[in-house]
């Protein structure tokens, strides 16, 4: 696959990237370093508008971004380079190597962070349980396979409100018990909020 290049203007990336506020969850400190770091939700698929918002919040917290990696299957442009508050940052991708719902950050001699993406499309209620499962310190799950088990989960939700409508519809006479329907973990839909200062860097820039 090739990726699409382009080079926006400072002036075009900054105006676009304040139309929206940030959706980001990031992990708390853990006893050992988790598969990921937290998660992102940004509202489109646009590198060039969406990455100066992010790294405006992580700047202060992880140490000035210099690059950032990609997995190009969900981005339909992938610019070289993105102009950010002060500085530019360099955008790269990998296909093979990189997990198609992961975004890898770059801090120069600090240290490396992987955040789930979710998609921009995404209901509240399964991307409040994403951000959830995202930012566990001991979360043990890559980024794909909380995409596969969201969707598990997502469908279960369907299904119990299924079931739900046929029990009011009939009086409760031919539908399931409630008591025997599977239960969804409970979540909160989400709303944009300043993240809370994660863990010192844990993972050294020549770790990939």
């Amino acid at each position: 696959m090739t990726a699409t290049i382009s080079l926006p203007t400072a002036a075009e990336a900054e105006i676009r990237s304040s139309l929206s506020p940030l959706r980001l969850s990031l992990a708390p400190a853990g006893p050992v370093p988790a598969l990921l770091d937290g998660a992102w939700w940004p509202h489109s698929r646009d590198l060039a508008a969406e990455l100066p918002s992010l790294t405006a919040v992580l700047d202060p917290l992880w140490g000035r971004i210099t690059r950032i990696t990609v997995n190009p299957t969900h981005w339909p442009v992938v610019p070289r380079k993105v102009p950010v508050a002060g500085h530019v940052v360099k955008v790269g991708w990998f296909q093979a190597e990189q997990d198609e719902h992961e975004l890898m950050l770059l801090s120069y001699h600090v240290g490396r962070w992987n955040l789930l993406v979710i998609p921009p499309r995404t209901d509240p209620v399964t991307a409040a349980w994403l951000m959830t499962a995202a930012s566990d310190p001991l979360g043990t799950s890559t980024a794909s396979r909380l995409m596969e088990e969201a969707a598990r989960v997502r469908a279960l939700s369907v299904a119990d409100r299924a079931v739900e409508s046929v029990w009011d519809s009939e009086g409760g006479h031919t539908a399931l018990d409630p008591a025997a329907r599977p239960r969804i973990p409970a979540v909160t839909p989400v709303t944009p909020a300043t993240p809370a200062m994660p863990a010192m860097p844990h993972r050294p820039t020549d770790a990939r």
